[in-house]
């Protein structure tokens, strides 16, 4: 039986806007998310984070349900507006106290937070009276929110994530505008990344300068799927490269390598803003570990500009700047997101993740998928889900042996909850929420993983 190192973290995953409800409970402030699921149109029915699964008020049933199924860690994020409602100078303590209250009991229960500072919930003040992402004065309010969640939580939390999936909440918020703010550029979307990797390094130096007595460690996860070459061509592979590059090496060469690939300036041109000597010296280094959210598989093919049709992620600056073109092998099995189920994928994303950054420290901070659950006397039987897991997790324990240095795994997502523009209609979750009563039950997958983790393999 093959076992992942002694030391391997195991935990499950949320964020603030798809669980915790209670959007004007307290003194909160409202963000972007709030406004734009109130749009006509917007979201799957009309569906809001106004209730979501209502952790505000059932965090401590939730805790004992994780402890129940052993996990070690549980990362979750903080709602910037309901510490600081308008997203500066006031401070909350209602939304304070509440965190830190999340932060003790998960404690208790033996489970170790890891804390995500932003994830794609701005407060709706700063976007309209800031210019949101595309505002130069964004990464010095991030910093000083930042600096303020060191200061109340850092004597307990020792991992702390700055930023979840900045490219999504730049392709999909500033470029295609399927999510907030609801933005539709082939510019904005590198301005606002731009904003985001400067946000990000302020904050991390913050903590290590001013907090490096809390000995905790600092990073950011991004988010890519795997592009693999369509073909042996030079084309495609070239394609496959360029692919990943405008993916993940956008956010990531920035922090590991100084400055953005080369790739990018050369089609991007004044579309993709420049760093000063000094942002780049600001920015290389600051990641203690490299964070990682991964999905699926695509296969990427050369687009000589010529062809009309685009891909998946033909709007806003994408396939159109990098002449490339993705496609699904018609034989792998979907999700209800269609996203494709490749767990090879995942070992060669990790592999080129170790090769490209010099084998950084890696945690997987989100991988999953969402399936059409059903609750059927009482019990879930979603095998599909636990056959993915079972399929990522054999692909890490490879990558794993052939030298990755993957140091923990958490499971998006803990249960099912506000899948954003999708409202309630895809679940992640490893606990089936009924939304009408909220109650959770443990789905089959669930239970798979309690026993993954407590005998530290997916060989189950």
């Amino acid at each position: 039986m093959k076992t992942f190192p002694n030391d391997f973290i195991w935990g499950t995953a949320t964020s603030s806007y798809q669980i915790e409800g209670a959007t004007k409970l307290h003194g909160k402030g409202p963000s972007i998310w709030d406004a734009f699921s109130s749009i006509p149109g917007k979201v799957h029915n009309g569906e809001t984070g106004d209730i979501a699964c209502d952790h505000y008020h059932t965090f401590k049933e939730d805790i004992q349900l994780m402890k129940n199924m052993g996990v070690k860690a549980y990362r979750f994020s903080i709602a910037w507006a309901r510490v600081m409602p308008t997203g500066k100078d006031k401070i909350n303590e209602a939304g304070i106290q509440f965190y830190s209250d999340l932060i003790d009991e998960l404690l208790k229960a033996d489970i170790v937070p890891w804390v995500t500072l932003y994830h794609w919930d701005l407060p709706l003040a700063l976007q309209l009276e800031n210019d949101g992402w595309l505002g130069t004065s964004l990464p010095h309010y991030f910093a000083a929110y930042a600096d303020l969640c060191f200061e109340r939580f850092g004597d307990r939390v020792k991992n702390w994530i700055t930023l979840n999936e900045p490219w999504v909440a730049s392709i999909l918020g500033y470029g295609q505008g399927v999510f907030a703010p609801g933005r539709i550029s082939t510019s904005e979307p590198y301005l606002a990344g731009h904003h985001f990797i400067l946000a990000h390094a302020k904050a991390v130096h913050i903590y290590r300068n001013k907090y490096s007595h809390q000995n905790g460690k600092i990073g950011i996860t991004n988010n890519c799927d795997w592009r693999e070459p369509l073909t042996d061509s030079k084309e495609d592979k070239e394609a496959a490269e360029r692919a990943l590059e405008f993916f993940l090496a956008w956010f990531a060469d920035p922090i590991y390598k100084g400055d953005y690939p080369k790739t990018m300036k050369e089609r991007l041109g004044d579309r993709l803003p420049k760093f000063s000597s000094e942002e780049k010296d600001m920015i290389k280094g600051t990641s203690d570990f490299f964070g990682l959210n991964h999905y699926t598989t695509m296969y990427a093919a050369h687009n000589d500009g010529n062809k009309k049709e685009q891909s998946v992620y033909g709007n806003g600056g994408i396939s159109e700047d990098q002449h490339v073109d993705l496609s699904l092998d018609d034989n792998w099995k979907l999700t209800s997101m269609n996203w494709a189920v490749v767990p090879w994928g995942c070992k060669k994303l990790l592999q080129w993740i170790d090769a490209r950054y010099d084998k950084p420290d890696i945690y997987i901070t989100e991988n999953g998928c969402a399936y059409n659950d059903e609750l059927v006397n009482g019990e879930v039987n979603d095998q599909e889900r636990l056959d993915f897991y079972q399929g990522y997790l054999k692909a890490c324990q490879e990558a794993i042996s052939e030298g990755v240095k993957l140091k923990g795994y958490f499971a998006w997502s803990f249960m099912d909850n506000f899948e954003w523009a999708s409202g309630y209609d895809k679940r992640f979750g490893l606990h089936y929420v009924d939304f009408k009563t909220l109650k959770r039950t443990p789905k089959k997958s669930a239970l798979w993983f309690g026993e993954v983790i407590k005998n530290n393999t997916a060989d189950i």
